[in-house]
């Protein structure tokens, strides 16, 4: 649905239900409440037919015409605009001092293009603009700067969009062995841009035109993400999906020569390779991240660095990376940079980005100042936050992620145990409000009957929800804003009729309309230049649950006020607390938010994770640790997740060892 259409259904729904409330009121001044509830029920019926895309089926149907390609483009930019640069602006990259990094032409054979020239990343929209088939490689060791540099180049390119929208999206999301580059492009556009299958503003198929007609530039992080055995596979398919067209892509030095000498160079392409730091550079950096006390501090060490060129420490800090971690290790004054000058507790680089990496939970959690300092809603306690972290880390380890998405938690508990949790739950709740109702009315020995049949269905259409589907443009008669309302309506007013009257029926079957035309209206995305966010995708949801429950509180209250006589309050009361509780187990069943939840609290339940969770990622993101991709969230560097994964990794390792009654004898026997 357009905004428009979107905005007159809520509207409508809400006057709907305000007037089927008032009739109450009305039928004092001599106003049949049947011919009131009947004459609300046809023009709520009429307004839906008016809105309703089932009616214009044919011209939804249609595939997205040029113009409505060009309009998905000119939004899809908007979005993605205002997604990066509250992006780069987070992570402090549009600070004046900001560190400029450097690329030199790839020393490697991996390029059949001659040498590409120098560049800065200040200049990085030029150098690609520049580039004749605008087909850049960057490389680089973990921590030179290869992602900054894609996003800057993405913010670029869409401050000048011309039409053709870069989308910048971690290939560690995608599979090569079961889909195709451009399917998972497709799906990825779908998923992160639901408005995208609006197809009264966009036409039918919308994502899937822009990718086939190269209205998308790709720039794809992180091949080396992809497993070593699918690497070669996976750079044949990006070369024979996208040809000659515009691409960027990333990818660690070492892994895209071994997947190029297996599958042969990206045709048209500059490789460069992002260059060491030089030492003034780090020098003059970690001086200006801090106070004067601070940079005296920090005085030894750069005279090692300058007596040692090639050492362990400059090779260590010569990464933007481990420069940046140590600017924020070291930038509290209790901190001391000269332990780094220990060979003994950091022999090589790997032990110093590996301290760094873990002294940035340390002071980042349980430092009021620096909470305080960087905006965080409050001060996490630093043991149980790094256990929090390690859990998460270790969780997208095993599911080979760089992304953690909020809805993607449930996975963390398992599909049969999350379905159980959640069915008994909701049944628990909608069997309950019913059972409740039904024990103050005219018929209390069906209470528990009635209650336990609504708490059995509600259970099983939890278990059924809980199953995962994929989204597609349906506009068959379940995309009916009619139909569907009207025949469930229907059937729950017949059911209430032939048991508390015409009135009740209608009240209830007119309720039932509006609640399921509302829930129609607000998962239909329109908002495709909205950035994305994981706050802003979490609030639709919330927002649908909570709207849902209150209409259907609105319709069982006015329903007690008709079978019990609107001077009976306690009666009124009940009914709106019943259908509150009916509603919301009825409004979350489909709703990515209620399976989250249930993970959450499960997890938050046996200490995995904090009560609440979306607070404490959003203080990580403040903090430094956590950083964010559109609805998702990622650690701020791949070294930090898989840091900490190993740290969990070892912790659950130790926990089995101590809490085996033959871990002394098997620690002897190796």
């Amino acid at each position: 649905m357009s905004r428009f259409r979107q905005q007159a259904l809520l509207a409508g729904c809400v006057l709907t239900a305000l007037l089927t409330a008032a009739g109450l009121f009305v039928t004092d001044h001599g106003i049949n409440p049947h011919v009131w509830l009947i004459v609300l029920a046809v023009a709520f019926l009429g307004f839906l037919a008016l809105l309703d895309p089932w009616v214009r089926r044919r011209h939804n149907a249609a595939l997205s015409t040029d113009e409505h390609l060009d309009a998905a483009c000119r939004a899809l930019a908007i979005g993605l605009q205002s997604q990066w640069n509250e992006e780069v602006r987070s992570r402090g990259l549009i600070d004046p001092d900001l560190l400029d990094l450097h690329w030199l032409a790839a020393e490697l054979d991996v390029s059949a293009e001659p040498d590409a020239p120098p560049g800065r990343s200040d200049a990085v929209v030029g150098a690609f603009e520049r580039q004749i088939n605008r087909r850049m490689v960057f490389l680089g060791e973990a921590g030179t700067g290869k992602t900054t540099v894609a996003m800057l180049l993405t913010c670029g390119l869409l401050d000048r969009y011309d039409g053709m929208v870069p989308v910048l999206l971690p290939l560690s999301t995608w599979n090569p062995a079961v889909e195709d580059v451009r399917t998972w492009l497709t799906r990825r556009l779908y998923e992160d841009h639901p408005a995208l299958r609006n197809t009264e503003l966009y036409g039918s198929y919308a994502a899937d035109l822009l990718v086939e007609q190269h209205k998308v530039l790709p720039v794809l992080d992180g091949l080396d993400d992809i497993p070593g055995d699918q690497r070669a596979d996976a750079l044949s398919r990006i070369t024979k999906a996208f040809g000659n067209r515009p691409l960027v892509l990333t990818c660690r030095t070492p892994e895209f020569d071994q997947a190029v000498h297996l599958a042969g160079p990206l045709p048209g392409a500059d490789v460069v390779e992002m260059a060491p730091l030089d030492l003034d550079e780090v020098a003059a950096y970690l001086r200006a991240s801090t106070d004067t006390v601070g940079a005296a501090r920090w005085e030894p060490v750069f005279i090692q660095l300058r007596e040692e060129p090639d050492g362990r420490l400059a090779d260590a800090l010569s990464t933007p990376l481990t420069m940046w971690l140590a600017s924020m290790v070291y930038a509290d004054s209790e901190a001391e940079p000269t332990e780094l000058l220990d060979r003994g507790r950091f022999p090589d680089a790997r032990a110093i980005s590996d301290h760094l990496c873990d002294e940035l939970v340390s002071r980042a959690f349980g430092n009021r100042a620096f909470a305080h300092h960087a905006g965080a809603t409050q001060v996490w306690p630093r043991d149980r936050a790094r256990k929090w972290l390690e859990f998460l880390a270790h969780e997208m380890r095993d599911r080979d992620i760089r992304e953690l998405a909020w809805w993607e938690l449930r996975r963390s508990v398992g599909n049969t145990w999350l379905a159980v949790l959640g069915a008994l739950v909701l049944g628990a709740i909608g069997g309950f409000g019913v059972a409740w109702l039904m024990a103050y009315s005219i018929t209390p020995s069906l209470a528990p009957i009635t209650g336990l049949v609504a708490g059995i269905a509600v259970g099983a259409a939890a278990l059924t929800a809980s199953q995962e589907r994929k989204a597609k443009p349906r506009l068959g008669i379940w995309r009916s804003l009619l139909l569907v309302p009207g025949v469930l309506g229907l059937a729950a007013g017949l059911v209430f009729g032939a048991l508390y009257g015409l009135s009740a029926g209608l009240v209830v079957g007119l309720g039932l309309a509006v609640a399921v035309a509302l829930r129609f209206a607000l998962s239909s995305a329109a908002e495709l230049s909205q950035a994305s966010s994981p706050q802003w995708t979490m609030a639709r949801d919330r927002i649908a649950v909570w709207t849902g429950s209150l209409v259907l509180a609105v319709v069982f209250g006015s329903a007690a006020a008709l079978v019990f006589g609107p001077g009976q309050t306690g009666m009124v009361g009940l009914g709106l607390a019943s259908g509150l509780m009916l509603g919301f187990a009825l409004a979350v069943l489909h709703l990515r938010w209620w399976w989250f939840t249930v993970a959450r609290i499960w997890l938050a339940l046996r200490g995995k994770l904090p009560w609440e969770l979306m607070v404490f990622l959003e203080d990580s993101r403040k903090l430094g640790v956590l950083c964010r991709a559109g609805a998702c969230y990622q650690f701020r560097h791949g070294l930090v997740q898989d840091r900490l994964a190993e740290h969990e990794v070892t912790t659950r390792s130790a926990t089995r060892v101590l809490r085996s009654p033959f871990s002394a004898r098997a620690t002897s026997e190796r």
